[in-house]
């Protein structure tokens, strides 16, 4: 669960920074074996597994962006970060370039990154298992020509770090290909909602980000929008994957 584990704190822990400052197919498109949530969960643990053994380094070039309008105002942020993986040693982050509002890159921007770091570290709290969360099969959806899995995910525990909503497992490869949530928890009094929406891509074998946005509706006006581009990966695997 290199990716996987972290999310839902990260993303949950994205809406608090912000605040602080049915069967769709497509023609030809094979449908899904007739699976229970519970052997959809079991394969895509399994999947998650593999993937983290497999893994042994990673490079890419993340853009982070925040834009805030409200109050008369609109302040905005970017920052490019190097990321590097590596299987031993973790996640390091490098800060290659930064512009515009101060209190957005040190309130937000910058604290994201932390908050990742964080969530990297204790994966298993916040991992998307049934350990964490129960699990309801919701249909299909046909994503970029591949049949998928929708789930509804609902936590065991009300908690700011874990999330509500639906997810999107790859039929084939049982990977995680999309998230649409809120937190299970509101972590703010000043947020009156957060919806996050994040996307994967295949790299290779690999399913990895490809790009986050979350929106938050400050309560007393204005809307804060936080996107993640996680840019294009650089793997290096086992030679067995």
């Amino acid at each position: 669960m290199l990716f996987q584990s972290g999310s839902s704190r990260f993303l949950a822990a994205v809406s608090l920074l912000l605040a602080g400052a049915a069967w769709a197919q497509v023609p030809g498109s094979p449908a899904p074996a007739n699976l229970t949530s519970a052997q959809i969960v079991t394969q895509m643990e399994g999947h998650n597994q593999a993937r983290t053994e497999a893994m042994r380094q990673y490079k890419s070039l993340r853009r982070y962006q925040v834009e805030y309008h409200g109050f008369g105002t609109s302040l905005a942020a970017k920052m490019e970060v190097e990321v590097n993986y590596d299987a031993s040693l973790g996640k390091s982050f490098r800060v290659v370039t930064q512009s515009g509002s101060k209190i957005l890159l040190e309130k937000v921007l910058k604290r994201a990154v932390e908050s990742e770091k964080e969530a990297s570290q204790n994966k298993g709290s916040t991992a998307l298992t049934p350990a964490n969360y129960r699990f309801r099969l919701a249909g299909s959806e046909d994503l970029g020509g591949r049949p998928a899995y929708m789930l509804d995910v609902e936590p065991l525990v009300v908690s700011k770090f874990l999330y509500k909503g639906k997810i999107w497992v790859d039929a084939a490869d049982f990977a995680l290909v999309k998230i649409e949530a809120e937190p299970a928890k509101n972590p703010s009094f000043w947020i009156a909602r957060t919806l996050i929406r994040q996307t994967f891509g295949k790299t290779g074998r690999f399913w990895l980000p490809a790009q986050n946005r979350s929106e938050t509706k400050v309560r007393v006006g204005g809307t804060a929008v936080f996107t993640i581009d996680y840019g294009t990966y650089q793997v290096v695997s086992n030679a067995s994957y």
